[in-house]
């Protein structure tokens, strides 16, 4: 049975189906997986067709307002600005990031900055929402993030691993794209994915898994004017090859014995469990990484998310690099906005979506620069202004998305990568 014929187009999470369809069915719960394993990643250059040379990419959010003037913007001269964040040299003569970014100032010749971002969105999930899409936020469409839209443009990559995961998050969907596109989430990459272990022989399960695709496809054949149960279906079935596969110790870090170098944390463990996947072919792998919202007591904020940070990017910078992976490998930060040059009365910065920063590396990116500029204070943009839209119009000229490229939701209104953002090109080598 071909059931790939039977995908459609929904914006519900097939998440929660496979979990309640497994638990009840199959003796089995198990988080959304499926998708593509292929040992070799350069198999994937001819997909590069753009201008970047990535095949995979890493995107890093900090989510909650990342400051970028006590990290990859500081104003080393203005007191008043900076406060007590001092600054460190890099690699690079003439750039200097906030002084907790040690790891990642050694490795500054490999990376490029944006420090001209800019958006309209102060509030949080408005922001964040637009970040991970490209998109702003509407009541009558869910958009889809980086990894759907782009198996849905290059196509998915082989049988078993998904083609985009989505980390320390516990839930995802394909936003107007089919159920079977939705990234896997791995809500916590120490413990793996959850509930994956078969509750009952081999047999009975093949039994169990047989019986509920039967009983699917009959609905489906009855009911063929419902698209969202023929995407499940194909989900389901691909599901349950990948219980039975080796490709799932993938996402078993216990016996990885570099996690210590990315830290014994989420973000750490996160970073280290997107290389394994980039190893193994994944296409887009999302880490959120929390805790950005500093309205007060910002020294100390700082001093604890700052380094885990640092220590977790670097070590996926340096660990890329010397595995030959960096040039195919696009790693990527982003947060909802930037932060108030003004340090409130609580020792804090406020929300500010007029200027922010961004990090880019590999992935063909020319490293050791910086590109655009805020003002003096870092209040607004003082040259080269990039919006959400060119942002990720960047990443997807990277990835060799085709940014004219249309992609027609359920309701027939067409989509591009990147909402015809133009992308900064200067940044690729």
């Amino acid at each position: 049975m071909n059931l790939k014929a039977f995908a459609g187009n929904s914006d519900k999470s097939r998440r929660h189906f496979m979990e309640g369809a497994a638990k009840s069915a199959l003796g089995v719960s198990v988080a959304t997986t499926f998708g593509a394993a292929l040992d070799q990643q350069k198999a994937f250059a001819e997909e590069a067709a753009g201008g970047g040379k990535a095949m995979s990419l890493i995107y890093i959010f900090n989510s909650g307002g990342m400051t970028h003037l006590d990290t990859f913007d500081p104003k080393e001269n203005n007191k008043k600005v900076m406060g007590d964040t001092e600054t460190v040299s890099t690699k690079v003569p003439g750039i200097r990031y906030g002084s907790h970014l040690k790891g990642l100032a050694e490795h500054a010749d490999k990376i490029a900055v944006i420090n001209s971002m800019s958006s309209q969105n102060g509030a949080h999930a408005q922001a964040r929402y637009q970040m991970m899409t490209g998109y702003n936020q509407r009541a009558t469409i869910v958009h889809p993030h980086i990894g759907p839209f782009c198996e849905k443009f290059f196509g998915k990559r082989g049988d078993l691993l998904p083609d985009s995961v989505i980390v320390n998050r516990g839930t995802s969907n394909s936003g107007y794209l089919e159920p079977a596109l939705s990234p896997l989430p791995v809500a916590n990459p120490t413990a793996g994915i959850a509930n994956s272990t078969i509750m009952t022989s081999q047999e009975r399960f093949n039994q169990r898994m047989e019986m509920s695709l039967d009983i699917g496809q009959n609905f489906v054949d009855k009911y063929q004017h419902y698209s969202s149960p023929k995407g499940y279906i194909e989900f389901y079935d691909q599901a349950s090859r990948l219980l039975s596969s080796e490709e799932l110790k993938v996402f078993d870090l216990s016996g990885e014995k570099d996690r210590q170098k990315y830290g014994m944390n989420n973000l750490g463990q996160g970073c280290l469990l997107a290389r394994r996947l980039v190893e193994k072919g994944v296409r887009v792998i999302e880490v959120h990484n929390g805790g950005w919202d500093m309205h007060s007591g910002i020294q100390d904020s700082l001093a604890s998310r700052l380094p885990p940070f640092d220590q977790a990017v670097s070590a996926l910078i340096s660990d890329l690099d010397q595995r030959g992976l960096l040039e195919s490998t696009l790693v990527v930060t982003g947060t909802d906005f930037g932060r108030t040059s003004r340090i409130n009365e609580r020792a804090g910065r406020d929300h500010q979506p007029a200027v922010f920063s961004t990090m880019f590396a590999g992935g063909g990116i020319a490293g050791g620069q910086k590109y655009g500029k805020s003002d003096a204070d870092g209040r607004r943009v003082g040259e080269n202004k990039v919006s959400v839209e060119d942002f990720h119009a960047t990443i997807g000229y990277g990835l060799g998305v085709d940014l004219g490229y249309e992609i027609y939701s359920p309701s027939g209104r067409p989509f591009v990568f990147g909402n015809h953002g133009k992308p900064v090109t200067s940044l690729y080598a």
